[in-house]
């Protein structure tokens, strides 16, 4: 049984790493300077940071899904493998989600038909987007078969167990004071991205609010479901709600929800700052978008804080240690 294990790990993190090729390759020619797949040349410019960094997070992905095969990785530093996998897990997963989404809407209710303005900003060619984000579905769903994989073995204590198992420490009233916290200002995320989903335009950027279509629409409501159900399955460990439950089932939702607000707020905020002009002032003036948004990043950070104190206090008991391998 473990043997087929291993094998599925080790294809799945093959797979994983074989699905970054294309989209570093891509980010390598952008940032030498080719214009393959934009439309619009001199629009890759002012996206020299973000596509350096974004760059950056994909070789990250690479690595990561080699620690998952290496007998390194599994001597690795828990949180060196936990917080970038967490992260991944947020960004990923929700592409995961929200791109079939989006497709199944155009299949179903048709194409929508797109503005001068919209088809005057959308700067690259239709190949690169089934590039990227072809390239996302297939890396999303390798790279957590095998973290799944990496994680039963490493953490299976800790898998295996019940919500009353978690401990009743003397932090507990810091993990429940950031959980709660966290819970309001995701509630606040939330309201704020099903108003925009459900047609409502007040306190988003001008441009954005003429140029809002239905991709934004599903991002906006997947964003918010988020962080509702991340909200709540905090909560639940945090107050150790239904103790005689599993613990991976709320724990997969807060891991991948928290990382979700994290990594996709943060990311926000950062292609915010770094594309934003001031010719492109009509982008951000009025609204209060990158509000939102340093909200998302702001719960999953205190989600992260509420989360790491519980787990490393429940990895320092028994049965919650790494799990170590036969030699």
């Amino acid at each position: 049984m473990r043997h087929k294990e291993d094998v599925v790990r080790g294809v799945a993190a093959g797979i994983a790493m074989a699905a970054t090729v294309p989209y570093l390759t891509l980010k390598l020619l952008w940032l030498a300077g080719s214009p393959v797949g934009a439309r619009d040349a001199k629009a890759l410019d002012g996206l020299w940071t973000l596509n350096l960094l974004t760059f950056g997070m994909d070789v990250i992905a690479l690595l990561l899904a080699l620690a998952f095969v290496r007998p390194w990785g599994r001597r690795a530093p828990a949180g060196l493998v936990a917080f970038p996998m967490w992260v991944a897990s947020g960004l990923l997963g929700t592409i995961l989600v929200v791109v079939p989404l989006d497709l199944l809407g155009s299949l179903v209710l048709g194409a929508e038909h797109r503005t001068a303005a919209q088809q005057a900003d959308d700067g690259l060619a239709g190949w690169v987007y089934a590039v990227v984000y072809g390239g996302f579905g297939v890396q999303g769903t390798a790279l957590f078969t095998a973290f799944a994989l990496y994680a039963r073995r490493r953490w299976a204590g800790l898998l295996r167990g019940r919500i009353g198992d978690l401990p009743d420490s003397p932090t507990r009233n810091v993990q429940r004071a950031f959980a709660v916290v966290a819970a309001l200002v995701a509630l606040g995320v939330a309201a704020a991205r099903a108003y925009w989903a459900a047609g409502g335009r007040t306190g988003l950027p001008l441009r954005m609010a003429e140029e809002y279509d239905r991709s934004l629409a599903t991002m906006d409501a997947a964003t918010a479901v988020t962080a509702v159900a991340a909200a709540l399955a905090l909560l639940v460990l945090v107050f150790r709600i239904g103790p005689r439950r599993r613990l991976r089932v709320p724990l997969l939702v807060a891991w991948t929800g928290a990382g979700s607000l994290f990594g996709w707020g943060g990311f926000l905020l950062v292609a915010f700052g770094t594309s934003t002009t001031v010719p492109d002032l009509p982008r951000a003036v009025p609204g209060f978008l990158a509000l939102v948004e340093a909200g998302q990043f702001t719960a999953g950070a205190l989600m992260l804080t509420a989360g790491a104190v519980a787990l490393t206090e429940r990895g320092a008991g028994p049965g919650g240690a790494d799990v170590k391998s036969p030699g």
